[in-house]
């Protein structure tokens, strides 16, 4: 297997490229239209085809030209208006991914599951994005994180969208025991919490 990280230093943003070289095909995770040239010259160096382009949430409307530019890679783009039904697997070479409907970060949002390792956006970094600082659907986030997030077993590692504090990855566990907006605090706390913040960055005039 082939497994790179990419990380933008000045957006924060992490992607992803699981490759099975065996079999000759890659997926990319949350990849950036500015780093297509990099990600091709990737794949073509270890002769893989990419199979699905994966996303776990976009900010489009933001980043004009960004879809167009993911579709220069030539592979379908898997985001939450392609998705039929709620999960799904995704298969390229001998491996697969689960895919989970996680919404809140933003209503569309999706998480990969592939092998122990969970690729969940913007999920875990609730006030890291630069795009988006606050939930789209706080009730939504709060679920999608206790209870199909920290449901999977301990050990399960989690790879984010946003690297927070410099970290890209961390595991259910310490999440679970150390999350500042989720650990060790109720739903209602966390929805109230969500509305301070949101209260205290657009205050009345």
């Amino acid at each position: 297997m082939y497994f790179r990280l990419l990380h933008d230093e000045s957006s924060g943003a992490v992607s992803y490229l699981l490759g099975d070289l065996e079999a000759g095909e890659a997926v990319l995770v949350d990849p950036r239209g500015a780093d297509i040239p990099v990600l091709a010259a990737m794949l073509d160096e270890h002769r893989l085809r990419l199979r699905w382009v994966l996303r776990t949430h976009e900010h489009d409307d933001l980043l004009p030209g960004e879809p167009a530019a993911l579709d220069a890679l030539g592979a379908p783009r898997i985001q939450h208006h392609a998705l039929q039904g709620d999960d799904g697997v995704l298969v390229f070479g001998h491996e697969h991914l689960r895919v989970l409907a996680t919404p809140g970060h933003t209503a569309g949002c999706l998480s990969y599951h592939w092998r122990d390792r969970l690729f969940c956006g913007g999920l875990m970094a609730v006030d890291a994005c630069p795009f988006q600082p606050r939930p789209a659907l706080p009730e939504a986030h709060w679920d999608s994180v206790v209870h199909r997030i920290f449901t999977l077993p301990a050990e399960t590692l989690l790879f984010g969208g946003h690297a927070w504090h410099a970290r890209a990855v961390s595991t259910v566990l310490e999440q679970r025991r150390w999350h500042p907006w989720f650990a060790n605090a109720s739903r209602d706390e966390f929805l109230a919490r969500v509305s301070a913040s949101t209260i205290e960055s657009n205050p009345a005039r």
